[in-house]
């Protein structure tokens, strides 16, 4: 990938893993797919740019909270970029198109939490504002909810954001084994 990429994690914080009840599903791989591109990314230079999901009390994304803490596994280093957002849209009402903009980047790789929410929307929006993304399939990750099961709603999306997009821009969903940051 050229250095027009950065890597994009989306709401991977502490409170959305080790839920009773709730799992995120496949959430050790998940951690270890993003952790693996993480790498990939600061070796090569490529931009890290953390999305931070935010909310008022009593949620447990709270600011500076436990729970809203970016994931242990991942933690950003001195000078990677967060972005905090307040909807499943991380274009919307935040920096992330200016910080993009200002980098001349053209490409996001995209993963994180929640499939059917914040990575969707993220994805979608990425197209509009003029990106091309591609998705790490096996490195964004969901919850079961009533109508579908989590393994269910990560297929779906693989399936239904693959080629989406404009003549100009689209989503290609690839395993984390196929995305070479470099």
């Amino acid at each position: 990938m050229s250095k027009q990429t950065a890597l994009i994690i989306v709401d991977v914080q502490v409170a959305l893993f080790k839920v009773p009840g709730r799992p995120t599903y496949h959430e050790e791989e998940l951690l270890a797919n993003i952790a693996h591109l993480l790498k990939q990314a600061r070796a090569s230079g490529t931009p890290v740019i953390y999305i931070q999901h935010q909310e008022e009390a009593p949620s447990s994304l709270v600011p500076g909270t436990r729970g809203w803490r970016i994931h242990p596994s991942i933690t950003p280093l001195e000078g990677e970029t967060i972005i905090p957002k307040r909807s499943p849209d991380a274009f919307l009402a935040t920096t992330l198109d200016e910080e993009l903009q200002a980098r001349q980047i053209t490409h996001l790789v995209i993963t994180g939490c929640r499939t059917d929410f914040c990575i969707d929307t993220t994805c979608r929006a990425a197209i509009s504002h003029g990106y091309d993304v591609t998705l790490v399939g096996d490195a964004h990750s969901t919850i079961d909810r009533v109508v579908l099961n989590a393994e269910q709603i990560v297929a779906h999306h693989n399936a239904t954001l693959n080629g989406f997009g404009s003549p100009e821009h689209t989503i290609t969903v690839k395993p984390t084994s196929e995305v070479a940051l470099a």
